[in-house]
């Protein structure tokens, strides 16, 4: 069975202390008491291949290719990679820009789709959608476990998700945490589960 209840992909995140609570400062700047690290998810093959499974089912279409923005979705590009049949790659950072290497090449005309974990702003994922765009491919969408955004994400392609989960987020001078003299959180260190349990 390939499909997935938003019941189901939230109850796999909670089981597995993917929804983390502490202070944490994102990329934008924006602070957020709730972070969700995926990875604690995706670190089980049969997990793995249940959510792209479900996520490849959203993408009838044949694939050519799936694009992941980096190694953060990686694993998830390449389960379906493996569902879809198809390749996988990802792309990097290098001097401030998204890009292949490794050798990775798309060819005119092919069809990609891009597969991320989490979507919050989208402004990565849009970077690899122009990216992919100037090779002549063909973006059939962008796939994701969770859409965190908080306003429309201007992808200009078919975005589906298994789940919303918004994100709660406020600015540094007007967080309640930061009032509090709460300390940022170190994603990856030891941290409180949302859901009570302790991971390291």
């Amino acid at each position: 069975m390939t499909k997935l209840s938003k019941t189901d992909v939230l109850g796999l995140l909670q089981e597995h202390g993917a929804v983390v609570s502490g202070h944490f400062r994102l990329a934008n700047g924006l602070h957020s008491p709730v972070y969700l690290q995926t990875a604690l998810v995706l670190q089980y093959p049969h997990v793995a291949n249940k959510i792209a499974k479900a996520l490849a089912a959203y993408f009838p279409q044949t694939i050519d290719v799936v694009i992941s923005p980096g190694t953060a979705s990686l694993v998830l590009g390449q389960e379906v990679a493996r569902v879809k049949k198809c390749r996988a790659i990802f792309a990097e950072r290098n001097e401030g820009m998204m890009g292949f290497r490794r050798d990775f090449k798309l060819e005119r005309g092919e069809k990609a789709l891009i597969v991320e974990d989490v979507l919050t702003t989208g402004r990565l994922t849009g970077e690899i959608v122009a990216l992919a765009t100037a090779y002549g491919v063909r973006i059939v969408g962008v796939g994701a476990i969770v859409d965190r955004s908080i306003a429309g994400l201007s992808l200009n392609v078919p975005v589906r998700t298994l789940v919303t989960y918004p994100l709660q987020v406020s600015p540094p001078d007007s967080c309640a945490q930061c009032a509090a003299k709460v300390p940022i959180s170190e994603i990856g260190k030891s941290t409180t589960s949302a859901f009570g349990a302790t991971e390291e």
